[in-house]
């Protein structure tokens, strides 16, 4: 199909689903579930030639477990799914109402974006969580995944949009464009005559191709260059845990710590302890000089360059630098991170709210993990994405990212 019809059928759809009650929306969430889980082998099958053609392209290892799909995730999708159906609708919510002295009531009802056009790499749950969240809200979909992702990409709208035909709705509430080549993209980030808002999923090249090229309103989800911060007072084996979770859990993800940052005065005492934890997953250490001179022998540490502060690994590699109070380690996450995720490992209460404050990031945590930022994670069902910017969402975006207001205004004669 033409990309221009694939997306005026989009914009002609948008009026019957933004209309759509919650128990409505909720039965096909939850029939979408069923099917999926159904469908699991089919889903594996096409995943696996994904899986295949990955690796003979010689893909990084954190990209192929973001392409990945098992039985348990693809439960784990359909799971999000029945979360999302179970929480509180939000389109229709009234947020206020005011008398003016004129007699006339006037309020703020919330409503769906409209068509909501979602651009992202090599993350095929993203096609289930982008529709379960787009649904509730009342808004259609259009969904450009990459390449890597196609087979397993065209398999999962296919088995979407068979239940959204069973349950009598539009099989357009979601689309995917199967060309995958950059013209088609960039001729989609033209189509602010039928798309309403546009959201890029992936890495630091793709987001910033989005943003320079489109004429749809962008809402720009980040890369995550996240930090931690040992203070001098923080418990070593809470600090172990967290960073060793923080990098190791799943090497591919926005919010995995990507540096480390070690009070001076703890130094001689940590630095091994960390080595010697991250060394379970044979994790390269980047490290400025006092790390290196803190490292026992042997330990996996090479010399970091500039370049490292500012680096998304995705990968078994993580920065390490020394700094000599909360001011510089504060002053360094401002100056280099992506404005996504950052913790400080600490006692002092102080410090601590020095930290909650003055950092500026879309999540902030004192004494617990950075992969906490997550829309399952904060309640929200699903997420569309995390938000590193700070116009209309920020931080990981649920159900109510996904929406609009208009004002709604009852009289009763009144003319001006």
């Amino acid at each position: 199909m033409e990309l221009e019809e694939l997306c005026r059928r989009a914009k002609e759809t948008k009026q019957e689903v933004g209309i759509l009650s919650t128990s409505r929306k909720n039965q096909v969430l939850c029939t979408v579930a069923d099917k999926l889980w159904e469908k699991r082998q089919y889903i594996i099958e096409q995943n696996h030639i994904d899986m295949e053609n990955g690796r003979k392209n010689s893909m990084p290892e954190g990209l192929l477990d973001r392409l990945l799909l098992t039985e348990d995730r693809i439960g784990a999708m359909g799971e999000g799914l029945r979360e999302v159906a179970a929480l509180e609708d939000p389109i229709g919510e009234v947020l206020s109402m005011k008398k003016r002295p004129n007699g006339l009531m006037i309020g703020q009802k919330r409503v769906p974006l409209g068509v909501i056009g979602i651009i992202y790499e090599s993350r095929p749950n993203v096609t289930s969580d982008a529709f379960g969240l787009c649904f509730k809200t009342g808004n259609v979909v259009i969904l450009r995944g990459g390449k890597d992702s196609i087979y397993s990409n065209e398999a999962i709208v296919k088995v979407i949009r068979k239940a959204l035909k069973e349950c009598g709705v539009a099989e357009t509430a979601i689309s995917l464009i199967e060309d995958t080549s950059h013209e088609t993209a960039a001729e989609f980030m033209k189509m602010n005559r039928y798309v309403d808002v546009l959201i890029p999923r992936g890495g630091a090249g793709l987001i910033r191709t989005v943003v320079e090229n489109s004429t749809i309103p962008v809402i720009e989800t980040g890369t995550g260059n996240c930090h931690i911060f040992v203070d001098e007072s923080a418990d070593f084996d809470m600090a172990c845990d967290i960073i060793f979770n923080a990098k190791t859990q799943r090497i591919g993800v926005c919010n995995a710590c990507e540096s480390l940052l070690v009070h001076k005065n703890i130094l001689d005492s940590f630095i091994p302890l960390i080595e010697k934890r991250l060394a379970e997953k044979q994790v390269e250490i980047r490290g400025d000089e006092s790390i290196l001179k803190a490292s026992v022998k042997d330990a996996n540490v090479i010399p970091a360059t500039e370049e490292d502060w500012g680096r998304e690994y995705l990968d078994y590699k993580i920065s390490a630098k020394s700094v000599d109070s909360i001011d510089e380690a504060i002053a360094h996450i401002n100056h280099y991170n992506t404005g996504h995720s950052e913790a400080i490992i600490t006692k002092d209460y102080t410090n601590a709210e020095r930290f909650l404050n003055e950092v500026d990031a879309a999540a902030v945590y004192v004494n617990a993990s950075t992969r906490f930022t997550d829309g399952f994670e904060f309640g929200f069902g699903a997420e569309i994405g995390i938000s590193t910017q700070k116009l209309h969402a920020r931080g990981p975006m649920g159900l109510l990212a996904l929406t609009s207001s208009k004002y709604i205004i009852y009289g009763n004669g009144q003319i001006r």
